[in-house]
């Protein structure tokens, strides 16, 4: 009955040492208002100085969605009164950023995409802090002046979903360019969705609500979701017009429902003008040339990965949507040890074991030990099974794949001679059902192969099993 249309602006921290403005640190979490100066604090007389590596990851950012990066770009003054705010306005790019007119595919499970068009990427300064504490309110402005990339996507989503797979897929960009550690619980990578909705088949864009600075990939999908409902139900009560206002609204996590933070403001409600205390930002010849050689990105690794290793579509895709996950599937895959089996071993099996707050990136067992350990399993000096006896041992263990394998006894027995010995003294033991086996009971054949790998204590090779036990049935 309804369309719903989705357009996002996120909020970037950039991973510079000091700030915008400043030579502040950004570290995070450190004692309240430590991380504070003249500039930073709007002290009279304290003027910004543009830090450049901002520029630099901009330019990165940039390339990375094939947008135009604009060699000559400005600042802007954004006036709003909030406590956490001691300027009284934001320095930000509204009438010329540094990014514009990008692009970013998304990919459905179904093999399918979507381009999902970007409007601007631009710089601007965070705000500090509001700490509440009952009835008492604080600032902490630590981060007053720590530099943001807005990334201002068209409202080109008409899903939670593609919203979703947008902002992983963005996420995913911008820790390979290594330009944010996008930590969101941080608030290193935030989230504002705009959400309205319209009857099926219209073109037109009716009341659009604001949902501020969501910071998990399944916030983000339910507070749409809550949202659609809330609108639709008005629509269809009669009410759209009362109830559905031009606003900005919080998501309550524990009571699933968006509610009203304040009224959104027009741009002539910022009262923009241009920075007076800011020259116009430049970025030369040799700056553009050398940020805009980026690193491998996730649909370019996807791709090599399935050219190079074999690998399907979908595991390609799993493996380079993180960029942890990425690295050490490539560091397993330097034992020497097939891609396919990196795949299963590192997304089935080890994925399996990294529960109680365990990622892959402070996982137990590093890459180079699980590709030994698959290294094992290729080799034929264990089987799968035993493997993941060994993989148990070493995610509470530490110690290296071989010596676990000599400690646990699951060594598979090579010596045809001895495993041939085994099956022989079996078949005599049942030879009633190796001669039901021989009458076309082929299903026997799994008894004796579960006697073989009982009796060797699950050392025997089972391949070598199965060979030798029809040989000898025959």
């Amino acid at each position: 009955m309804f369309d719903i249309v989705i357009g996002l602006e996120v909020h970037t921290q950039l991973n510079t040492t000091t700030k915008l403005f400043c030579s502040c640190p950004t570290s995070f979490n450190d004692r309240p208002n430590i991380n504070t100066c003249p500039t930073c604090l709007a002290l009279p007389g304290a003027l910004p100085v543009l830090n450049k590596s901002v520029l630099e990851k901009s330019i990165m950012l940039g390339t990375a969605i094939g947008a135009t990066v604009n060699r000559t770009s400005f600042f802007d003054r954004k006036s709003y009164f909030y406590p956490d705010s001691p300027t009284s306005y934001q320095i930000t790019q509204l009438y010329k950023p540094v990014v514009e007119h990008g692009t970013l595919d998304i990919d459905f499970e179904d093999g399918t995409s979507k381009t999902i068009r970007i409007n601007r990427a631009h710089i601007e300064a965070d705000a500090g802090k509001n700490i509440h504490d009952g009835s008492v309110s604080k600032v902490d402005l630590n981060r007053a002046g720590t530099p943001l990339l807005e990334i201002v996507s068209e409202p080109d989503m008409f899903s939670a979903e593609e919203a979703v797979l947008y902002v992983k897929k963005l996420h995913s960009i911008v820790r390979y360019l290594d330009i944010s550690n996008a930590n969101m619980q941080e608030g290193s990578f935030r989230v504002d969705v705009n959400v309205s909705i319209r009857p099926k088949g219209d073109t037109k864009l009716y009341t659009r609500v604001e949902i501020k600075n969501i910071n998990s990939f399944r916030f983000i999908q339910k507070a749409i979701e809550v949202e659609v409902q809330r609108q639709t139900e008005a629509w269809e009560d009669g009410v759209y017009d009362e109830e559905i206002r031009q606003e900005t609204r919080l998501f309550d996590q524990v009571k699933q429902e968006t509610r009203s933070m304040r009224g959104k403001e027009e741009a002539a409600d910022y009262r923009y003008f241009p920075e007076p205390d800011l020259l116009k930002a430049l970025i030369p010849d040799d700056m553009f040339a050398k940020f805009s050689d980026i690193p491998e990105l996730p649909d370019e690794k996807k791709a090599r990965l399935v050219s190079e290793y074999g690998l399907r579509e979908y595991d390609a895709a799993v493996i380079t949507a993180d960029l942890e996950t990425a690295h050490f599937f490539e560091a397993m895959l330097k034992e020497g040890i097939s891609g396919k089996n990196a795949v299963t071993w590192l997304t089935v099996e080890l994925q399996a074991r990294l529960k109680g707050g365990l990622s892959i990136a402070t996982s137990p067992v590093d890459a180079k030990t699980m590709g030994t350990l698959v290294k094992r399993i290729e080799d034929k000096t264990i089987s799968g099974k035993a493997a993941k006896e060994v993989l148990d041992y070493l995610m509470e263990n530490a110690s290296d794949v071989d010596s676990v394998i000599e400690k646990l006894g699951l060594k598979q027995m090579n010596d045809t001679g001895a495993l041939e010995k085994i099956i022989d003294e079996i078949i005599a033991n049942n030879e009633d059902k190796a001669e039901q086996y021989r009458g076309g009971k082929e299903k026997l054949l799994g008894f004796f192969v579960g006697q073989t790998m009982k009796a060797s204590k699950g050392t025997a090779n089972p391949q070598s099993v199965n060979e030798m036990l029809k040989a000898k049935l025959a």
